[in-house]
């Protein structure tokens, strides 16, 4: 360390340390989306009694110019400031702060006036810090202040040095010359909207057709896109619609060995008519696609395309680049196995071969292909078995080109394994949630998402069913079952998806019992839906989905609080947005069998001096008259009604608002 700076850091007397949010030790970014506030606190103190003053900085990445917030005092050494971040994109920010003499001065000199002390050597004291703040002020500040200094040499009193005018003028222009900067540049990565709250339908396009016995295409989705939409999504997502391998192709309920006529799975991908940048022909053209694209946006719905990192022996790679593949030493490619399941149809590449880097520009060109033809979302198959470093590289990469580009981490895998993606840079990712069935199990889950530091970095997607999740709760419980996963999925999470039609046409037929596959599972043949089919819960995927759209409560994660109840059959939790004038209260019966009944404690307007209020069930419509002590009857029957969505009075709920 140089001499002039050892003795700089030996006249910086502040300590700033227990930084929050901060990701291990700055190494990762935290998350937001446009307009949110970045709310920092942090342990700031120093030896003494002195007075401090603290500031929040913070710019865009690419910016020079720093922006500054004081930071407020609250207990303990403990400060807090806080800003909104713009446009998507990268932001840093950082804490400085210092002694602030003048502020001691001016603290010190109301005791001295207050006990009646002789103050005139003081003031000379305090005009001395005024002087000098003028030397570093300009234009009308710089009189002022140099106007006041006179004044206090003159001891025309205490009136002049204990002005709010001059206080806030020696705040404008601190000296800052020993100020203590945090030694670390911290980092935002801002994202649009929809990063945070979406409503996500997956669907195949070859299951599209509205003939029985005919492959889908890509127009037949455009076809449907009326469909989705009316029912409130904002997200379609796609299986792959790449070629698909001929060679050890699967047939219907994964069977080994494919018919003459069996598609196989659209995760074997690459055929002779081309890999990851071709669009099946029985679907239809790239032009097909770049229609579809343009025609979804019409409908308010943006395409999300599958990146699944793997090929089919058939793949064109697999003959021009057989270097990126595992040999196995009788010469032949290691195919993808999950011991003692085989999957002969996929080849995994070999992330680190000797021509990693070519392998890795490929397929971020796949990513930047798919950008090219409108694509901005995208859904990641099995992230955790490609390198963390590969995904913090494409990821950066594809946000230097539209910080709007969307990933969502499909890794149903171990806690750290998910988070470490989440940090990497996924703005979404899958969850525990279709396996989390109890309501002391959501409760600590769901706790544990919104209520620790993983919040900062982790947005959870909730997914009642996927293609390969059949969950035994869904088998078992039908159309009630499904019901009430729905309403927690779209409730508990600013994000959700659904894997339609099986869902909304309640097709729970397990391959066999205790299995978690679907019959006759869309990934090894073509289905045909019946989409008017009787018992459907299109209605309420509509209805819960238009909640959703309505109430900024609903739209984020950050407030959610559990309340209790005396029927752990019940579970019961409140949302609000950021103002506290949106509430909305959630109770569902978690028993798809039986009627559940039961009292719920309501906190959230307990302040207000009033016996009653009124709650309106946004599901049914109707209102109910609530006490205002805390607990209130709910009964709620599956087979009717699984769950209340209830919406406090808006009037009530601001007035709430006030008194916190």
């Amino acid at each position: 360390m140089k001499p002039s700076t050892c003795t700089r850091r030996a006249r910086c007397r502040v300590v700033i340390e227990g930084v929050e949010p901060e990701i291990d030790a700055g190494r990762f970014p935290i998350k937001r989306v446009v307009g949110e506030r970045v709310v920092v606190e942090a342990d700031v103190f120093a030896d003494g009694h002195d007075e401090l003053a603290c500031v929040l900085r913070y710019r865009e990445a690419e910016a020079v110019a720093w922006c500054e917030v004081h930071m407020t005092p609250l207990v303990n050494d403990r400060w807090r400031g806080e800003f909104r971040v713009g446009r998507p994109g990268r932001y840093l920010y950082t804490i400085e702060a210092w002694v602030d003499h003048f502020h001691t001065w001016a603290r010190d000199l109301l005791r001295r006036v207050e006990a009646g002390q002789e103050v005139s050597v003081d003031l000379q004291i305090g005009a001395a810090l005024v002087a000098e703040a003028a030397e570093r002020a300009s234009g009308d500040d710089a009189r002022a202040l140099r106007r006041a200094a006179e004044e206090l040499v003159e001891g025309r009193g205490a009136a002049v040095a204990l002005s709010a005018e001059l206080a806030a003028l020696m705040r404008r222009y601190p000296d800052r010359r020993f100020a203590t900067r945090y030694d670390r540049e911290l980092e935002v990565v801002v994202g649009r909207e929809r990063a945070r709250f979406s409503a996500w339908y997956e669907m195949f396009p070859r299951s599209a057709s509205p003939e029985p016995g005919r492959h889908g295409t890509l127009a037949d989705v455009e076809a449907r896109l009326p469909y989705i939409a009316e029912m409130g999504f904002d997200v379609l997502y796609l299986p792959p619609i790449h070629p698909i391998g001929r060679s050890f192709r699967k047939g219907p309920n994964n069977r080994p060995g494919a018919g003459a006529g069996d598609p196989g799975s659209p995760w074997a991908i690459g055929g002779p008519e081309g890999g990851h940048r071709a669009v099946h022909p029985e679907l239809g053209t790239l032009e097909d696609f770049r229609r579809l694209v343009r025609a979804a946006r019409r409908h308010g719905l943006e395409i999300a395309m599958d990146l699944a990192f793997q090929a089919s022996p058939d793949h064109p790679y697999v003959r021009e680049h057989p270097e990126w593949f595992r040999a196995r030493p009788d010469g032949s490619i290691q195919y993808a196995e999950n011991p003692p399941k085989k999957y002969q149809d996929i080849y995994p590449f070999d992330f680190g071969c000797s021509r990693w880097r070519e392998l890795w520009r490929e397929l971020y060109g796949v990513v930047e292909f798919w950008m090219d033809q409108g694509v901005r979302i995208f859904r990641v198959d099995n992230p955790h078995t490609k390198p963390f470093a590969f995904w913090e590289w494409l990821i950066c990469q594809a946000r230097r080109r539209d910080p709007e580009v969307i990933f969502l981490s499909e890794a149903f895998t171990r806690p750290r394994v998910m988070y470490r993606l989440a940090k990497l840079g996924f703005d979404q990712s899958y969850t525990y949630f279709a396996w989390r069935n109890e309501a002391w199990e959501l409760r600590q889950y769901f706790t544990e998402l919104t209520r620790t530091e993983v919040r900062e970095y982790f947005r959870p997607n909730l997914w009642p069913n996927t293609p390969d999740i059949l969950t035994e709760f869904l088998q078992q419980g039908g159309r009630p079952a499904s019901a009430i996963r729905l309403v927690l999925a779209a409730t508990l999470g600013a994000s959700y998806g659904i894997y339609g039609p099986a869902f909304e046409l309640v097709d729970v037929r397990p391959l066999e019992p205790g299995r978690e596959e679907y019959l006759d599972s869309e990934k090894y043949q073509v289905r045909h839906w019946d989409l008017d089919r009787p018992g459907s819960l299109r209605p309420l995927i509509a209805c819960i989905n238009r909640i959703r759209r309505e109430h900024p409560a609903l739209q984020q994660d950050r407030t959610l609080r559990f309340l209790r109840t005396d029927n752990e059959r019940l579970l019961a939790y409140a949302k609000t947005d950021e103002d506290g004038s949106d509430v909305i209260v959630t109770v569902v019966n978690l028993d798809w069998r039986w009627k559940q009944s039961g009292w719920v404690e309501v906190p959230v307007v307990q302040e207000l001096d009033r016996a009653t209020y009124e709650v309106r069930d946004l599901l049914s419509g109707a209102s109910y008259t609530w006490r205002a002590d805390g607990w209130n009857y709910v009964e709620l029957d599956p087979a009717s009604a699984p769950a209340h969505v209830l919406q406090v009075s808006r009037r009530l709920a601001e007035e709430a608002a006030e008194v916190r």
